[in-house]
């Protein structure tokens, strides 16, 4: 008799250097809201990590390297000795279900708002481009978005010195390893993308200089980690935070390739259209990004079982990252690896309540079948 994982790669082992991850579905990252006003991660937020710790590897929600880098409400932060230790209970408590947790560095760049910035000051990014939505949520409510205010040549070292910083305090709370993100048009993504970097000086033009702030970033990065703990994550597809250049393409099959030049632990790739999809071209696959990137690459965004069982069959993907369907399924993995029926998605309402409800009250399948 055989088993419901005996035939699904999904479930097998996999090496990421020399971290093995006990399968391949992959937490991804999702901004929960639960650290309060001081940015603090928290007992409840350990608890939902450690519920989820099925993964084979948890990438924990966005969180940001700087004061300058807050743009959403009650997110977590990385810049302080209080925040590090505070990252602690949450990383020993999915260690103690076997599971590693890289942590996800963030600047949120033009998708902020003055009433989040010290002494009222804009938001900055790679070029003073509105970002071209209804309205912001901000600790003040909704506000319309402002033009941000462009990064002088001279003040992106110290950017780059926080996102090292951040790695640093990442190790020092005892993650794995930390993922760049670099997508859904926060800052990374802005200095990438022609749409909103019109820059003259050596970080903006052409794609090569389009490049460099990323550069920078994972060169620092790669001084405190070695490479294989350390993944990136790109969204050639999307359309959030008022994203999408014309020559998508071109930019992220460049950004893939010189991305490939460091060994790097993933590139992880939001290639489904789930999040929104700026229509500029044929949506970009992970067979496009499998010809120039030759470590692990990573899936993510509307995955469901067979298309990501299908993915990593194909070769194009080694790795699957689940988003919402972690949200209401903390035992995600064993239900996939049990044809397990999934807890329907919350109402949106709740993803952000602040508190527990939608956040760590789903059951798991076991215990559904309990209370039936």
């Amino acid at each position: 008799m055989t088993s419901p994982t005996d035939s699904l790669t999904l479930l097998s082992p996999f090496n990421i250097g020399d971290l093995t991850l006990k399968n391949r579905v992959i937490m991804a990252p999702l901004t929960r809201s639960r650290a309060g006003v001081e940015r603090m991660p928290n007992s409840m937020m350990a608890e939902y990590y450690s519920q989820r710790a099925g993964a084979g590897l948890i990438i924990s929600e966005a969180t940001v390297i700087s004061k300058q880098g807050i743009g959403w409400v009650n997110s977590p932060g990385i810049y302080s000795d209080e925040q590090t230790k505070a990252w602690q209970q949450v990383v020993d408590a999915v260690h103690a279900k076997g599971t590693p947790m890289f942590l996800q560095l963030w600047h949120c760049g033009r998708a902020s708002h003055t009433s989040f910035q010290e002494n009222g000051q804009l938001p900055v990014s790679a070029s003073p481009v509105i970002l071209n939505e209804e309205y912001i949520h901000t600790p003040i409510g909704k506000q319309p978005y402002e033009i941000p205010r462009a990064l002088e040549t001279e003040e992106i070292p110290a950017v780059v010195e926080d996102y090292r910083q951040a790695a640093v305090r990442a190790k020092a709370a005892g993650f794995d390893g930390v993922e760049i993100h670099a997508a859904n048009g926060y800052l990374i993504d802005q200095f990438l993308q022609s749409k909103t970097n019109h820059r003259s000086d050596r970080y903006g033009g052409s794609l090569e200089k389009r490049f460099q702030f990323l550069k920078e970033i994972t060169e620092s990065i790669l001084t405190v980690w070695p490479s294989h703990r350390v993944g990136v994550r790109i969204s050639p597809n999307g359309a959030f935070n008022d994203m999408g250049s014309p020559d998508f393409r071109e930019n992220f099959l460049y950004v893939a390739k010189q991305l490939n030049n460091y060994g790097l632990g993933y590139l992880h790739v939001m290639d489904g259209l789930g999040f929104g999809f700026h229509e500029l071209g044929e949506p970009m696959n992970l067979a496009e990004f499998r010809e120039v990137f030759s470590q692990p690459l990573m899936g993510n965004c509307g995955y469901e079982k067979e298309t990501a069982e299908a993915g990593i069959n194909s070769g194009n993907a080694d790795l699957i990252s689940f988003g919402r369907l972690y949200i209401s399924n903390p035992d995600l993995a064993e239900r996939l690896a049990n044809n397990w029926r999934l807890n329907p998605l919350p109402d949106v309402k709740i993803w952000y309540s602040f508190d527990r409800e939608g956040y760590t009250d789903f059951p798991t399948y076991q215990e559904l079948g309990n209370r039936e």
